[in-house]
């Protein structure tokens, strides 16, 4: 260290204006970082099912075999006939046949639920309810699920006394013509 000559005191030295001062964090600073927190563990846990979401399809293409039908992203159902590393081919009708990427194929689809899409194959489900084709069926008559009504029992604006001539020259003061 160098020497202070006699009767020289040294100056107390003060930190800088530009550094940091330490301090404990206050609730505020926390408060003010929530926000953040939040945004950044939402975005975490949507990549993450995402990822997940992408894992789930691979294992799904990854289960395809000849003969197994699927139906691709654009709604087309077929049939696997071969599954190559990145391709599939599959028939679209009988007899024929077309390439497509194995990210085409949006679902793998159990043999029931294609016989019954493809083949029109319903089974009747005693539990569902029986929806009629048209709207006449509902009014079938007295053991029907609306019955139907007597017409000329039904009010249809007039009041009793009142005459077709009365209403013809209601008709005609709206219209501005003088009724006489």
């Amino acid at each position: 260290m160098p020497s202070v000559p006699d009767g020289m005191t040294t100056p107390k030295t003060r930190p800088p204006q530009w550094a940091v001062v330490r301090r404990k964090p206050s609730a505020v600073d926390i408060l003010t970082l929530f926000p953040f927190i939040v945004l950044i563990g939402a975005m975490f846990l949507m990549t993450r099912s995402a990822k997940k979401k992408q894992q789930q399809a691979m294992q799904m293409r990854d289960q395809m075999q000849p003969g197994t039908g699927v139906r691709t992203i654009g709604g087309m159902y077929a049939q696997v006939k071969e599954v190559r590393s990145d391709t599939v081919l599959l028939e679209v009708a009988p007899g024929v046949h077309a390439v497509y990427a194995k990210n085409a194929v949006g679902a793998v689809l159990e043999d029931e639920e294609y016989e019954r899409i493809v083949h029109g194959d319903s089974e009747y489900d005693g539990d569902a309810p029986v929806v009629p084709d048209d709207a006449s069926s509902l009014i079938s008559g007295e053991d029907g699920p609306v019955a139907k009504t007597d017409l000329s029992k039904t009010d249809q604006g007039k009041k009793d006394g009142a005459s077709a001539d009365d209403a013809e020259s209601k008709d005609a003061k709206r219209n501005g013509e003088d009724a006489e």
